[in-house]
């Protein structure tokens, strides 16, 4: 299967998709895969990483829709990328698609297989991709809390 990886163009989202050890745990299954030029700097890992674990680069990310029968995502595509998904492709990602009716309508119109993070289970029901980023943003969240309690922030009008 070709795998393609993009740099997230969602705003302040820094994460990628794919780590280079998860490239080489692909490639040496006999899977190709593709990582946009830059896709993981935000996220500490440089190109010359993913070309070790056997990635190729590519800077055009229409030619990663194209060519990819997967595309593997941190965040729910944004409305520049909607043109560029195509019938049968897989999209696994985090969705969320609650909120964003438009993206539905988009992915169903393109026939996309859509596999979202959130919904993938373990016979136990647990949900292993989305309770470690439930556990991350808990943590955070008290971070956030005392930072915008600081009297700066109140004088900045934040609450």
């Amino acid at each position: 299967m070709k795998i393609g990886c993009l740099k997230e163009i969602k705003t302040h989202e820094y994460r990628v998709g794919l780590t280079p050890s998860d490239v080489k745990s692909y490639v040496s299954r006999g899977h190709q895969v593709v990582i946009q030029h830059g896709a993981g700097e935000a996220a500490g890992f440089v190109d010359d990483e993913y070309i070790k674990a056997g990635a190729q680069i590519e800077t055009d990310r229409k030619k990663i829709f194209d060519g990819s029968e997967m595309i593997i995502k941190v965040k729910e595509p944004l409305p520049p990328e909607y043109p560029l998904l195509r019938e049968g492709q897989i999209l696994f990602t985090y969705l969320h698609l609650a909120p964003v009716p438009d993206l539905t309508e988009a992915l169903l119109k393109a026939k996309i297989v859509g596999i979202a993070y959130e919904t993938i289970q373990l016979e136990d029901r647990s949900l292993p991709l989305l309770t470690p980023m439930s556990e991350i943003a808990g943590r955070m969240s008290i971070h956030i809390g005392s930072f915008f309690l600081h009297k700066e922030r109140a004088e900045e009008g934040c609450f």
